[in-house]
C-alpha cells in the first residue's frame, strides 16, 4: 500500500526519532556498564564515570520522549477491550476518535510544560552538579520527542475522524489487548 506525502512524513519522523531514542538508550547502557567496571576496578586505578547519574538522567528522559511518537502511531498502547468488542465497527471508530483527542490533549499538555521547563531551565542558567551541563540541553532533547508526538496524535486524530465520518474500520493496533 503507497503512503500519502503526509502519512510517509508522520511515519519517518516517528521513526527516527524512535530510532535516536533507542540509540541513546544503547549509549546510555554502555556508559553504566563502563562505570560499573571501573568502579569494580578501584583497586587498580580506574574509577567511576564522572557524571554519570546525570547522562543516565539525560538519556533516559529522551529517550522515553523519543518512543511516545512511534508508541502512539503504531497504537502500541494496551487496550482493555472488554466492553469494545461486543460494539459494533461505528461506536469502535468514533471512540477511537475521542481517545486520539485525549491522546492528542495530552501530548499538547506534555510538549506545553515541557517546553516551558527548557525556557525555566534556561533563563536561569541551571547545570547539573557534577558535569554544570545545562539542563536545559536534557529539556530541549525531550522536547523534539514530545513536539514529535503531538505531530503524530494531530495525524491519527485527522485519520481517525476521517475513518469514522466514512464508516471505515478503526486501525487495528500493534498494543498489548486485555
Amino acid at each position: 500500500m503507497s503512503l500519502n506525502p503526509v502519512e510517509r512524513f508522520v511515519s519517518g519522523l516517528a521513526r527516527y526519532v524512535a530510532i535516536a531514542g533507542g540509540l541513546a538508550l544503547v549509549a546510555t547502557v554502555i556508559l553504566i556498564v563502563l562505570s560499573v567496571i571501573g568502579r569494580a576496578l578501584i583497586p587498580l586505578g580506574l574509577g567511576a564515570i564522572t557524571g554519570d547519574y546525570e547522562l543516565v538522567e539525560a538519556g533516559v528522559g529522551f529517550a522515553v520522549f523519543a518512543f511516545l511518537p512511534w508508541a502512539h502511531l503504531t497504537r502500541g498502547h494496551a487496550v482493555v477491550s472488554i466492553f469494545t468488542d461486543m460494539a459494533g465497527p461505528r461506536f469502535n471508530a468514533w471512540l477511537m476518535v475521542v481517545c486520539d483527542a485525549l491522546m492528542l490533549a495530552v501530548a499538547v499538555f506534555i510538549t506545553w510544560r515541557q517546553a516551558l521547563g527548557a525556557m525555566d531551565k534556561f533563563a536561569y542558567g541551571e547545570t547539573t552538579l557534577l558535569l554544570r551541563m545545562p539542563l536545559w540541553w536534557s529539556y530541549t532533547a525531550g522536547l523534539i520527542g514530545a513536539v514529535t508526538f503531538v505531530l503524530v496524535a494531530a495525524y491519527l486524530l485527522a485519520v481517525s475522524l476521517s475513518d469514522a465520518a466514512t464508516g471505515r474500520q478503526p486501525q487495528a493496533g500493534q498494543g498489548a489487548v486485555h
